[in-house]
């Protein structure tokens, strides 16, 4: 499950706008690779949608089926907001929608022409 925590406005090459949705998954531990130490995060990413920004806000809190995974993607620069580094990523992270596994057919919808009476009657077949 993902949560809408937030939304943005952003603008399109031709200068109209558009809101996106700020999603965010559940928790995660993750171990630092410079302490060793564990702290808790969650994944975050963007959902393009056709709301307004009033019905972006009325959205925020609401779950939804799915999950954030990582993608790999163009190498891009990226600024830390904390120590003002830039570095280089090669991934984003994508909101992807749960699959529901597919329904497997009842035996008697197989299609096997023999299961069924052919003289119109609801007679067992003598085998």
């Amino acid at each position: 499950m993902v949560t809408i925590i937030n939304f943005k406005e952003r603008n399109k090459d031709d200068g109209s706008s558009f809101f996106v949705l700020e999603v965010q998954g559940g928790i995660e531990l993750v171990q630092s690779q410079k302490t060793g130490q564990f702290y808790a995060t969650a994944k975050k990413a963007y959902i393009p949608s056709t709301f307004d920004g009033i019905t972006c806000t009325a959205l925020i809190g609401t779950q939804m089926p799915g999950e954030i995974e990582k993608v790999d993607c163009d190498p891009y620069e990226y600024t830390v907001q904390e120590t003002g580094e830039v570095i280089m990523l090669t991934y984003r992270y994508q909101y992807v929608q749960e699959q529901k596994p597919k329904q497997e057919k009842a035996p008697w919808m197989s299609g096997n022409p023999d299961a069924f009476s052919k003289n119109g009657k609801a007679e067992l077949a003598v085998a």
